[in-house]
């Protein structure tokens, strides 16, 4: 499979464009790249294009690129992810792993039990490393549309300005009497809601209750937060998605 890398800016038909950076970097010493190989870039929006490496110098990579197209490779149900922030690499993982699950949003958020504590400045630090996750996550993929990536919100404030256009709000919640796979396929939107390593509080759930947030359950063990999330955008686009 050829080399894809994710480059941010317009891409046009035949045009010669310039890498400098980690991109040129990861092309000329990590992969060895040489003059005349191929790769394929993509900016996000949708398509992508092949490109000729044209010259590799110590500051930059040049690459011509070709005609563009559509990959095929999102998928019809758009899933909006509003997921705690847990610590360490571990909300590192869900935003690689939902990215390759083919997430269309995700909305870090910040919870009563949650470990992690965010200043604006910081917020906004996480959230650049987290889109860098998601595109590499989507050079691996072999996805061309970068996941929306919100700023980290507390849970209660983002309840206040939640998309109204959803077909399904879910809530993971242990013990609760419906499963997430016994649910009505929705049209094309499904936002679901997971929590941090302690879980919600009370006065969360029900705040999400009165959101119209529906509690579902994964079965009868108790997953950590990146396993449920994993395991419920796996459901979802196993039941209504593209891994059908």
């Amino acid at each position: 499979m050829s080399t894809r890398l994710f480059v941010s800016g317009a891409l046009i038909n035949g045009v010669e464009i310039e890498l400098d950076g980690d991109r040129a970097r990861y092309l000329g010493k990590v992969l060895r790249a040489r003059v005349g190989d191929s790769v394929i870039v993509f900016n996000g929006e949708g398509a992508e294009w092949p490109a000729t490496i044209t010259r590799i110098g110590r500051n930059g990579v040049s690459l011509t690129v070709g005609e563009g197209c559509e990959a095929g490779t999102e998928s019809p149900l758009k899933i909006h992810l509003v997921q705690a922030i847990s610590r360490g690499e571990r909300m590192d993982f869900v935003v690689q792993k939902a990215t390759e699950l083919g997430v269309k949003r995700i909305t870090p958020v910040l919870t009563e039990y949650g470990i992690v504590k965010l200043n604006a400045e910081r917020a906004e630090k996480r959230r650049d490393h987290w889109r860098k996750i998601a595109a590499s996550a989507c050079e691996q993929s072999g996805r061309t549309r970068l996941p929306l990536i919100d700023t980290p919100i507390p849970l209660q404030h983002w309840f206040g300005s939640k998309p109204d256009n959803v077909d399904a709000e879910l809530i993971l919640k242990p013990g609760a009497k419906t499963a997430l796979a016994t649910l009505s396929a929705p049209k094309t939107k499904v936002c679901v809601l997971i929590g941090p390593e302690g879980g919600f509080s009370d006065l969360e759930y029900e705040a999400a209750e009165i959101a119209d947030f529906k509690p579902m359950s994964l079965g009868p063990r108790i997953l950590r937060t990146e396993s449920a999330a994993i395991a419920a955008l796996a459901i979802l686009q196993s039941l209504w998605g593209d891994l059908r």
